[in-house]
């Protein structure tokens, strides 16, 4: 169970004193806590989502950094984001990406840019965790704009 290896990744993390990846772990384990109370229960799923989520608002916190020109906080965001990251499922290339998104594409029959939403739709189902969803949506605009 992730649980248990946050807790002893915690442990180290304490004995090595890496404040960054203490403060990404602590996050972490807050998040499965709150999910264990949360009415949607605790799944791999919601375990998922949940660490996904995480990352994201750590990149984009770092992006306004980084625009504020405060590299120094925008280096701390992006260290817990990779901490966090080593939870996740490997992320797709973008060229499978492509290869899956294109197949979907087939799939629902979409044939324009304003069939985006149907192929998002089940990319965002098929790819949930795999991929990210700015690259996904990137891939469909380009590829129904042809």
């Amino acid at each position: 169970m992730i649980e248990e290896k946050i807790n002893t990744e915690i442990k180290t993390a304490m004995l090595v004193r890496d404040a960054a990846k203490l403060e990404a772990l602590r996050a972490i384990k807050s998040a499965i806590i709150i999910l264990k109370t949360s009415p949607e229960g605790y799944s791999d799923e919601t375990e998922q989502k949940a660490l996904l989520k995480m990352v994201k608002q750590r990149k984009e916190t770092a992006d306004v950094y980084n625009t504020q020109n405060r590299p120094e906080l925008a280096e701390v965001e992006l260290a817990q984001a990779a901490v966090i990251e080593a939870y996740l499922p490997k992320q797709m290339s973008e060229d499978n990406i492509r290869t899956e998104v294109a197949a979907i594409i087939l799939s629902v029959g979409a044939t324009s840019p304003s069939d985006m939403g149907k192929v998002m739709g089940a990319a965002s189902k098929q790819l949930a965790g795999k991929a990210d969803g700015k690259v996904i949506s990137t891939i469909v605009k380009e590829l129904l704009s042809k």
